[in-house]
């Protein structure tokens, strides 16, 4: 069990009211220090709902009938955080899961600090706050039950919303609420120790389940609100293109639409209904110019190439010295991998809502980074720029609030607010409330796409040893970050070099799920797998000797923990039968270390009438405790699967800034038939949890990928593999 000293200012921990009808409300200010996170959930309620629920400062507030509400800061967008997270406070708060209520909170930068989805960061950063917030009231609920029963504290125990005497009388959290309120903060309390943990490491179904599969409005694409209208825009048809000036005759005469504003380069028609919206916008006849240059991706290719024999400035690792490796080697084995851009296509595309007034601006949607998008709101809306004082910013921003929904996918797409922007800038010219809502193909030909990119890999062979490694990363409008150059295989081998080249483009790009490393990935392990095979070495034992390698004799800092690293690709060893697979069936090793997770997959590969068929794939994880495990094995299927579609057919061409497609019927994505089997393994830990919403998409391209060389003799070196009809025909 472990000991954490509270917060003693009684201010700074909590904020409470109490009624007649009894009860308190804990409001954990102090928590913000440790990020707390979370999402809204409603768990299976026994109890009836209390008479009355109190005001709320943060966390957690207790009704008199014992039920307990957990508020969830942290947006949603199907990486369970809205069970996850609740199950965290509820296990340490020690009450029935039955008796928690979860509800989503709006953003608010005062109460809540990392209101953010993103990164796989949620329930990591969340852990130890959210842990602290119910063991703390844990800790005040038995004090006041002590007190009435004139016992020692330490005497009692807790169990299920109960606090249980030394005798064995039992009083509910429900009848201690109204005392509690007025008892101080305890100066420390007390986590489980893991192995007690009852709900923690137990599946629990997803608290939303029974609303998405019967149609209940939880997404942003559901909301509705009293006077709403509907807007859709017209963007540049090409990017590089600039709006000359438009006929809006024909969009104003269609049935329902009620106005037609420019924002800009784009032009939006509102109308009493959404089919309308389109409808006028179509009817928009525009003249446009070129402006910046309209880029192809023959252009591109070329770009990246050129950049691909420049070493950087600053380069992201540099031991030793790699030029002479290369000079002094036997031999120099080298290959270069490619990658296209790639759009997002969430199944719910971009949408919000907005009402903009003199007094105050109400918006509502599925966004991933609510602070950043009340910022992006007040400047579009010439609230704050970058001269405005810190008052005067903080009396806009209060104006603004952001009410998050369930969103149908993000993928990073939604860390963006270019659509809440623009519903803002809409509602503000209509002087209405609306709903903005891209269409399938505004949200494929108008997004925010994963750059382009290109890497070489170069290593130095000399006496059969590998004494040189040289990664040169190009791509467009932003690269790897720093911490990449500390990832394996740096740190064991004496001299590496890491260098990030990047190209400019007027072609929108951000973060795609798993950034950077979600191609990456792919490019090393298969380079690892093609390099063991020169060296006639097992793939397997070829990556743990340089573990071993990075353990015994470390050059410079190591970003991963080599002994986890090695221990999920052991456990996928044997969980995938690992060089005893059966007859006519095809093994291939990808293992990757990314958002603090650590993974391994084995990809079985057979052939069907000459072609590779994905038939199964083995995943190792190692993310610390898992809170959820049926949530876990799901997020972990979803990124494994996400990433063999994308590898085996995600592509995305630019003629003369225009993307190539414009919706599913060209965008080819995997499909039912095509996905494999998953067979998910969690490492049994005791250590905090990590991320799981991205870490096992990495890897999965590259386990594919040499899976397929081992049948066909064949490997890959661009995605989408289903480009390369010499293979996949």
């Amino acid at each position: 069990m472990t000991t954490f000293k509270t917060q003693h200012n009684r201010r700074s921990f909590m904020k409470l009211s109490t009624a007649a009808g009894g009860g308190m409300v804990l409001g954990f200010s102090w928590l913000l220090s440790c990020k707390p996170t979370g999402n809204q959930t409603v768990a299976e309620v026994v109890r009836e709902m209390p008479k009355e629920w109190f005001d709320i400062n943060s966390f957690i507030k207790i009704g008199d009938n014992g039920l307990v509400t957990i508020m969830s800061p942290n947006p949603e967008i199907g990486q369970n955080v809205k069970t996850s997270m609740p199950m965290i406070v509820a296990e340490e708060l020690d009450v029935a899961w039955k008796d928690v209520v979860v509800e989503q909170a709006a953003f608010n930068g005062t109460k809540y600090e990392r209101q953010v989805a993103g990164g796989s960061q949620s329930i990591k950063q969340g852990w130890q706050s959210l842990r602290m917030a119910g063991a703390t009231v844990r800790k005040m609920l038995v004090n006041t039950a002590a007190k009435q029963w004139e016992v020692e504290a330490k005497d009692c125990k807790t169990a299920d919303g109960f606090v249980i005497s030394p005798t064995g009388e039992k009083i509910g959290y429900g009848e201690l609420a109204k005392s509690a309120a007025t008892m101080e903060v305890p100066e420390e309390a007390s986590l489980k120790d893991p192995k007690d943990f009852k709900i923690i490491g137990h599946d629990t179904p997803n608290v939303d389940i029974n609303d998405i599969i019967t149609g209940k409005p939880l997404f942003g694409i559901d909301t509705k609100r009293e006077g709403m209208q509907y807007a859709s825009v017209m963007r540049p048809p090409s990017f590089g293109k600039k709006l000359v000036s438009y006929d809006d005759s024909e969009a104003k005469g269609v049935n329902g639409v009620t106005g037609v504003y420019q924002i800009g380069d784009k032009v939006a028609v509102v109308a009493k209904s959404n089919w309308s919206a389109i409808k006028g916008k179509k009817a928009i006849k525009a003249v446009w110019e070129d402006g910046d240059k309209l880029e192809s991706s023959a252009e591109h290719d070329k770009t990246l190439l050129a950049l691909l024999d420049k070493k950087a400035k600053e380069p992201k690792r540099n031991d030793g010295n790699v030029d002479k490796a290369m000079r002094e080697a036997d031999e120099v084995f080298e290959r270069v991998y490619e990658a296209p851009f790639l759009p997002h296509n969430c199944l719910e595309p971009m949408n919000f809502f907005a009402d903009v007034k003199e007094d105050k601006i109400e918006t509502y949607g599925p966004i991933q980074t609510p602070a950043w998008t009340q910022n992006r709101i007040a400047g579009a809306l010439g609230m704050i720029d970058e001269k405005t004082e810190d008052d005067a910013k903080k009396d806009a921003l209060s104006k603004i609030s952001i009410g998050m929904s369930r969103m149908g996918g993000g993928f990073g797409r939604r860390l963006y607010g270019d659509f809440a922007e623009e519903a803002a800038q809409i509602s503000q010219a209509a002087k209405t409330p609306i709903q903005l809502l891209f269409t399938r193909e505004d949200d494929m030909q108008a997004g925010t796409y994963r750059p382009a990119s290109k890497y070489k890999f170069k290593v130095a062979i000399k006496d059969g040893a590998i004494t040189g490694y040289h990664l040169t990363e190009a791509a467009f409008n932003s690269g790897m970050w720093d911490s990449i150059g500390q990832n394996f295989p740096a740190g064991a081998i004496e001299n590496c070099r890491v260098d990030s080249n990047i190209a400019e483009s007027n072609i929108t790009t951000g973060a795609w799920r798993a950034p950077i490393t979600n191609f990456l990935a792919f490019a090393e392990q298969s380079f690892l797998s093609e390099l063991a095979e020169k060296m006639e070495k097992d793939p397997i034992d070829f990556r743990i000797d340089l573990f071993k390698q990075a353990k015994a004799k470390p050059q410079g800092e190591l970003a991963y923990d080599v002994d986890k690293s090695i221990g999920v690709i052991e456990l996928v060893k044997a969980k995938s039968n690992w060089g005893n697979a059966a007859d006519g069936v095809h093994q291939g090793i990808s293992a990757y270390y990314s958002h603090n997770t650590y993974v391994a997959e084995v990809a079985d590969v057979v052939l069907k009438d000459g072609k590779p068929v994905v038939q199964k794939l083995t995943c190792a994880i190692d993310c610390g405790i898992v809170v959820n495990p049926i949530a876990a094995k799901n997020q972990a299927q979803g990124g494994v699967i996400d990433g063999i579609g994308h590898a085996m057919y995600g592509d995305f061409t630019f003629k003369d800034g225009k993307p190539s497609y414009s919706n599913f019927h060209e965008y080819r994505l995997i499909r039912m038939d095509e996905a494999p089997e998953v067979d998910v393994h969690f490492v049994k830990s005791t250590n905090d949890p990590t991320g799981l919403g991205e870490p096992t998409l990495p890897p999965a391209g590259g386990a594919v990928a040499n899976a397929i060389h081992s049948a066909t003799g064949k490997r890959f070196y661009k995605q989408p593999f289903i480009n390369n009809k010499d293979i996949l025909g």
